[in-house]
């Protein structure tokens, strides 16, 4: 899965290169929803030839739609989907990401990204990445309450062939799962032969260094996501001895993860995440109530807006699926409230979390019904 990553935001904040087009998409992961996608997507793709073609010249439009022309081609990625598709492409880039949760569709072609329905996913507090670990495999999947996808290992051995190549004992060649795991629920075998003699158990240990390693550099610190470890019992204090990954919680799943599908893995992922997620959750809370009544905390709009302007927002939280319309002046931090049917009326929240996270802040997006504040927003200041 191509999930777009905290580190990636800042990037797409900053000025590019004109035009700028993002493209949002609802997409379906079963048969027979999923066969509306590709038809939905070759219609964006006719209004942005449409809107591309007012300014710009044939021969442009024709390079700027040429990679999105070869996705529509793309029988394989159609038939496989998640829950969104966001498309952002620039002169200099082509990105696309793949949504856990289902956005609206949109096509924006500006001098800028919309980065909005990427903010609020990204911010969602319910995120986490689980390491399905065996002696012989790793393999990271990232998730939320509701879905658990694969993901595309960066830098990271995903066998420990990657790491010995033929250096290997023969005791860790013995080992081996057969089988892929599948969303449905059938089981793959685990074959072992055998206790860990001391050649094959350094063996084992350097696999696990180096995925924890690779792990920490090139995805938990990028995302920021808290991880779950999926391992057999005996795999855990092996791989927590050796590992310096920082956002590696000390609660796992002490199970073979090639035992269970995809559905099984997102429901039992989630009982032992939702503790760590509501105590963030309280602790964050807490931490506004203690700071408003300090006066260094504020869950007026207002007050909040102009405080994101000159960068004393350090946290806010943002209620999911509140709207507020209006218009909000990044130079002073004044609001208009506006009615949303209005094209020129913005979703003042959106403005405010892109904004925060502009001057170095943190966003939370928070269910409703944990909220520390009726307004929608709730925000700690620095100082």
């Amino acid at each position: 899965m191509r999930q777009i990553t905290t580190d990636q935001l800042p990037g797409l904040l900053v000025a590019q290169n004109p035009p700028c087009i993002s493209l949002y998409q609802p997409t379906h992961r079963q048969h027979p929803d999923n066969q509306q996608d590709l038809t939905r997507y070759r219609n964006l793709l006719g209004e942005m030839e449409s809107s591309l073609r007012e300014k710009y010249p044939t021969r442009e439009v024709r390079a700027i739609l040429e990679k999105f022309q070869d996705l529509a081609r793309d029988n394989e990625f159609w038939n496989h989907r998640t829950d969104g598709l966001a498309i952002l492409s620039s002169p200099e880039m082509f990105q696309v990401f793949e949504l856990q949760r289902p956005v609206r569709e949109l096509l924006v072609v500006a001098d800028s990204f919309h980065t909005k329905p990427l903010i609020r996913i990204l911010q969602s507090a319910d995120r986490y990445q689980i390491l399905c670990l065996t002696r012989q495999e790793a393999t990271l999947y990232e998730g939320n309450r509701d879905a658990l996808d694969p993901v595309e290992l960066t830098n990271v051995p995903s066998t420990i062939t990657d790491v010995l190549g033929d250096e290997r004992s023969p005791s860790t060649q013995m080992v081996g799962s057969y089988g892929k795991r599948s969303s449905g629920g059938g089981a793959v075998a685990h074959h072992g032969h055998g206790p860990l003699t001391d050649l094959a158990e350094a063996d084992v240990l350097k696999f696990f260094r180096a995925v924890d390693r690779g792990i920490l550099e090139n995805h938990s610190r990028p995302s920021g996501l808290p991880l779950l470890l999926a391992a057999l019992p005996e795999s855990h204090e092996p791989f927590r001895r050796v590992s310096h990954n920082p956002f590696l919680l000390p609660d796992g799943i002490p199970t073979n993860p090639d035992a269970l599908s995809v559905d099984q893995l997102c429901s039992l992922s989630w009982t032992h995440i939702e503790p760590s997620y509501l105590a963030r959750l309280e602790a964050l809370k807490d931490k506004f109530h203690a700071a408003r009544s300090r006066q260094t905390g504020s869950a007026d709009l207002s007050d909040v807006a102009k405080a994101a302007v000159s960068g004393s927002v350090e946290t806010l939280l943002v209620e999911a699926d509140r709207v507020i319309p209006g218009v909000l002046d990044r130079t002073t931090g004044s609001i208009r409230a506006g009615d949303s049917e209005d094209p020129h009326v913005d979703d003042m929240l959106d403005d405010l979390a892109e904004l925060v996270l502009a001057k170095g802040g943190e966003v939370v997006v928070v269910p409703t019904e944990r909220m520390p504040a009726e307004s929608g927003l709730a925000a700690i200041f620095r100082f």
